[in-house]
């Protein structure tokens, strides 16, 4: 990214809205590979497994999307405002599930992933996106410390990055104290 934005500053922000956009494209060849050409089975997860995993991710998201600005996260948001002060999106946010998991949508999705009934495509997409996203949230980790200094390493302290782990999660006061908003505007409890 900086190299990119330090050949041509003017797509600085467009830099997410372009990065998802090409990830988008370049996964759904190997995606549709995996649906049209399945393979022998390897593992049938029983149903109760598979859907209660998918409805509990499903939950999951929909329960923390309140917490995400979906503009930002694809990257509209900072063409939008290009040139404009940033102020609010900045802000250092613990949404609840935030509190027992650094990424909880990576979380969900490797759930998701991890509980489907594997093939040997299935399986090396399942391979794949896992690297991808232990790797990317370290990444986007260093960016979160450049961000917000003292409070996200404190944060980084106290819990998991993808997989929740008993008595390292964050109390509601905790969560709150980390944060630079008020309890009117951060509700951690719902």
């Amino acid at each position: 990214r900086q190299r990119l934005t330090k050949r041509w500053p003017a797509l600085r922000p467009a830099y997410r809205l372009l990065y998802n956009a090409v990830a988008t494209v370049l996964v759904l060849p190997p995606l549709a590979l995996t649906w049209l050409y399945p393979g022998e089975p390897l593992w049938h997860w029983p149903a109760w497994i598979a859907w209660g995993a998918f409805a509990l991710a499903a939950i999951g998201f929909a329960i923390s999307m309140r917490w995400y600005d979906g503009l930002d996260f694809i990257g509209l948001r900072q063409w939008q405002q290009r040139g404009q002060p940033t102020e609010c999106r900045d802000a250092f946010v613990l949404s609840p599930l935030h509190r027992y998991v650094r990424h909880p949508w990576y979380s969900l999705g490797l759930l998701y992933l991890w509980t489907r009934d594997l093939n040997a495509g299935w399986l090396a997409a399942t391979i794949a996106l896992t690297l991808y996203i232990v790797i990317g949230s370290r990444l986007e980790e260093r960016k979160l410390v450049e961000t917000f200094g003292e409070p996200y390493r404190r944060y980084l302290e106290r819990v998991p990055g993808l997989v929740p782990m008993p008595g390292r999660h964050l109390s509601v006061e905790e969560a709150r104290g980390m944060t630079c908003e008020t309890p009117a505007q951060n509700d951690l409890e719902s």
